[in-house]
């Protein structure tokens, strides 16, 4: 049985061009055929589509939506598991996105590279043979969208991009990662409980705003958002504190859409009944603000569209979600 691979682009795919009139010395150009060419020792048989070769910010919720399709169709044909390389930009949004919706046992693995094929010691191939096992793994089934780069296996969930060019960027602030491949072979050490997958609603995807708080803020950009976004996330300080001038402004909004809750620290969980101050926690609580639990900002942005994307959806089913998923 073989593995379905999927490319996206991104820096694991770039090649060198040359300094031209836009100041960038890499586009990317290269193939799946291309990719797994230049990984040594490759002995899983991968099924190659190349499918958007476009840099990982230039993503939409659309494309990954299509791209599971596309993924559930070679699990149907009989894939044991899926990889997908794409630019680390947007990877763990991507990984979450696809965690919340993705039906199979299967894994479903996405890797990428930090260093391109220009530089010396890139690091895709070898992200990209990791990949591939975990892929085929036994001990990766049922365990959602996983990421696997730097020998590192983490839950989609979980993960962050923490550095902007180490190798070893991406890690679970919160869990650390379920697994290593250790002499390359994919070896699972914790074992999350998967969610219920969701299922996407037919809208487009809605406009979603974060908004991160920040010292003396007054919120006056809060008081302009208006009619232009479905929904907020409110980044907020330490366990979920805002200015108390913020809090009746936030609380207004949260009369009109949704408004979630979240963290701005990277790690630990916005606390619900701790502190009683205006603008605590428990105070934004009562205004009407959802809880978000352990999800970052960019997370709970994530499954708040995905959410919004059903017609009947409501406050009540949104709190309800994430008071599971968070």
């Amino acid at each position: 049985m073989t593995v379905a691979l999927f490319t996206l682009g991104g820096t694991i795919a770039m090649a060198g061009a040359g300094a031209d009139e836009r100041g960038g010395t890499v586009v990317t150009r290269l193939t799946g055929a291309d990719l797994t060419a230049a990984v040594p020792g490759l002995d899983i048989p991968l099924d190659v589509h190349d499918t958007r070769a476009v840099p990982s910010a230039n993503l939409t919720f659309r494309h990954l939506l299509d791209l599971v399709e596309q993924a559930s169709e070679a699990v149907r044909a009989g894939a044991r598991g899926v990889v997908v390389t794409q630019g680390t930009d947007t990877l763990e949004e991507s990984a979450f996105l696809v965690d919340l919706v993705w039906p199979h046992p299967e894994p479903f693995v996405l890797t990428g590279a930090m260093r391109n094929p220009t530089l010396a010691g890139p690091d895709g191939p070898a992200n990209l043979l990791a990949a591939a096992r975990t892929a085929a793994a036994d001990g990766a089934r049922d365990l959602g969208a996983l990421v696997v780069l730097d020998d590192e296996i983490h839950a989609a969930r979980s993960v962050r991009k923490a550095h902007a060019t180490s190798t070893a960027a991406f890690t679970s602030p919160n869990t650390g990662p379920v697994g290593h491949v250790i002499e390359g072979t994919p070896r699972i050490l914790t074992r999350p409980p998967r969610r219920t997958p969701l299922t996407p609603g037919t809208a487009d995807p809605a406009r979603v705003a974060l908004y991160t708080v920040t010292l003396d803020d007054d919120g006056d950009a809060l008081t302009r958002l208006g009619e232009d976004v479905k929904g907020l996330v409110v980044a907020a300080f330490g366990v979920g504190h805002v200015p108390a001038d913020l809090a009746p402004v936030l609380g207004d909004l949260a009369t009109r859409i949704p408004v979630v809750l979240v963290s701005r620290t990277g790690a630990g969980s916005v606390l619900s009944h701790t502190y009683g101050a205006p603008g605590s926690e428990t105070d934004l609580q009562r205004r009407g603000l959802i809880n978000a639990g352990l999800l970052d900002p960019y997370k709970a942005r994530v499954l708040l569209r995905l959410l919004l994307m059903t017609a009947d959806v409501t406050v009540k089913s949104i709190a309800e979600t994430f008071a599971r998923y968070a």
